[in-house]
């Protein structure tokens, strides 16, 4: 039971990973070549959809390592899944002030300050995607 729940968090943790990697890597910057405007218009649709799948996909993982955790597996499994769970309270309190305030803004919002916002909102979403990526490296470590 220990290692099918190890291995559930394992893969809900790869997908999370994937998915701040390729926000980070190819999302953001493709969305910043079009210019701060449209790129803030791009963000605000993407950030809400995004935040259903990445926040289930950390919840789940930490559940699933806690619960692997549990059941025998490893100090690893829950080291991991902590990590990965951390980026919860991470984005609610550290990323998530960014994110109200380019909520807030519209088309007529100064250019730099939008700049300056989605900039400072990647850096701080890179710091989860290096979280995530920490915490797979240990979960794959862990199942073997």
């Amino acid at each position: 039971m220990d290692s099918l729940l190890h291995s559930l968090a394992t893969f809900c943790c790869a997908l999370f990973a994937g998915a701040a990697l390729y926000i980070n890597a190819v999302e953001h910057p493709a969305r910043m070549s079009c210019g701060a405007t449209v790129a803030l218009s791009q963000w605000k649709p993407s950030y809400r959809r995004a935040t259903i799948l990445q926040a289930s996909l950390a919840i789940l993982g930490f559940l699933f390592a806690l619960s692997a955790w549990l059941n025998g597996s490893g100090t690893a499994s829950l080291i991991a899944g902590v990590l990965l769970g951390l980026v919860v309270p991470f984005t609610i309190f550290v990323i998530m002030p960014t994110n109200n305030r380019m909520m807030a803004l519209d088309q007529n919002s100064n250019e730099k300050s939008i700049e300056m916002l989605l900039s400072r909102w990647n850096a701080l979403h890179l710091i989860r995607t290096l979280m995530s990526i920490a915490s797979l490296v240990i979960f794959i470590f862990a199942g073997n």
